[in-house]
């Protein structure tokens, strides 16, 4: 189940990209002579409209449109794309990537609304204190601590005192009780545990004076959201979100050019399977929020100047557009081959890193 619901929203979200596509082509007044779902072979004609042919197709990830005039084909006349100003040309480009950042949008909305964590601002019914880091090799490391953990309780047992459960209240508890013994009562997986913490100097960067444990704390709920909150939450977390992925793939396109690409943390296909399956166990609103994470993904990453892919294409149009003339069939068609090579690489390289996860 969790395999068709993985291939079920990349369907959808990449024909939400073909869409944009369409969408921009049909006001533009450029011909869409083919929308499929899925890739040929053609397994069913659904029938025509006007100029454009609807079809399923035999292999089910995504969706393309077929422009006249596209990829360098050299044809030409009313509605061809080559015909088209460079202008035009980029906004058609454009638009199946901002779909998908108005798809992310739209479902870090919906998820809002049916209630997904998220940070409090005080505490309160329904706010747990959770430790969103652990510092590697800190005194809360050694106890056993982990990310993710829920603290119900921090005490010093031989003085008889509690931690007020707020992060500066637990801040405030530590930072006095150097080299002795402290408790820490975490939730994780809903069972219950003790873990044994001795707080230590020099922990944390810039407070050498001040004992701690080396965690940073959150209050997080997830309490839904009324309509115009989620919508506001929402645009926030869509800009992060592709903030965040926007550098992590420039991270690895710069580590490409110095010879030494870091592939360790990008997930594929396989990968997803593992991420969507731990979040149906957290509830429908959080597979709905990595929905909108996964649509992002994809706006990011068609963005990547990347032959055969939107960013490359738009780098094709933009030189054109300097040099006043379109860009030589068989240049285009090099091009695209030596993209989708790279693009299957790549994936063979995802896989099998998302397999050798699993393994592990």
């Amino acid at each position: 189940m969790t395999i068709l619901l993985v291939v079920l929203i990349l369907v959808i979200l990449i024909i939400v990209h073909e869409i944009g596509h369409f969408i921009a082509a049909k006001i533009s007044g450029v011909k869409v002579e083919e929308f499929g779902v899925g890739y040929p072979p053609t397994a069913l004609r659904l029938g025509k409209i006007g100029e454009t042919e609807y079809t399923l197709n035999w292999i089910p990830f995504g969706g393309f449109v077929r422009l006249f005039g596209d990829e360098g084909q050299g044809q030409h006349g009313r509605g061809s794309f080559a015909d088209a100003s460079r202008g035009t040309q980029a906004i058609i480009l454009l638009a199946g990537i901002a779909m998908n950042i108005a798809a992310g949008w739209l479902l870090f909305t919906l998820a809002y609304t049916q209630g997904i964590p998220r940070v409090a601002e005080v505490p309160g019914q329904g706010v747990r204190l959770v430790i969103s880091h652990v510092l590697p090799g800190s005194p809360a490391d050694s106890a056993g601590l982990h990310t993710g953990d829920e603290i119900i309780g921090i005490e010093d047992i031989q003085a008889g005192r509690a931690a007020e459960l707020t992060p500066h209240g637990i801040k405030d508890f530590i930072k006095d009780r150097g080299g002795k013994r402290i408790d820490v009562i975490v939730v994780r997986n809903g069972a219950t545990s003790t873990m044994t913490a001795i707080p230590a100097n020099a922990v944390i960067p810039g407070a050498e004076g001040d004992s701690g444990i080396g965690v940073n704390l959150a209050l997080v709920t997830a309490s839904p959201l009324p309509l115009g909150e989620a919508m506001r939450s929402a645009t926030h977390a869509t800009y992060y979100s592709f903030t965040t992925v926007g550098q992590n793939v420039w991270h690895i396109i710069s580590g490409v050019f110095k010879g030494a690409p870091n592939l360790q943390e990008v997930v594929g296909p396989i990968g997803l399977i593992s991420v969507v399956g731990e979040a149906t166990e957290a509830g429908m609103a959080q597979v709905i929020a990595y929905a909108g994470l996964i649509s992002i993904n994809l706006a990011v990453i068609n963005l990547v100047p990347i032959p055969a892919l939107d960013g490359g294409r738009l780098v094709v149009v933009t030189i054109e557009a300097i040099m006043r003339r379109p860009a030589h069939k068989l240049t285009i068609h090099l091009l695209n081959t030596i993209g989708i090579a790279a693009i299957i690489l790549l994936m063979i390289v995802v896989t099998y890193q998302d397999v050798a996860r699993l393994l592990a």
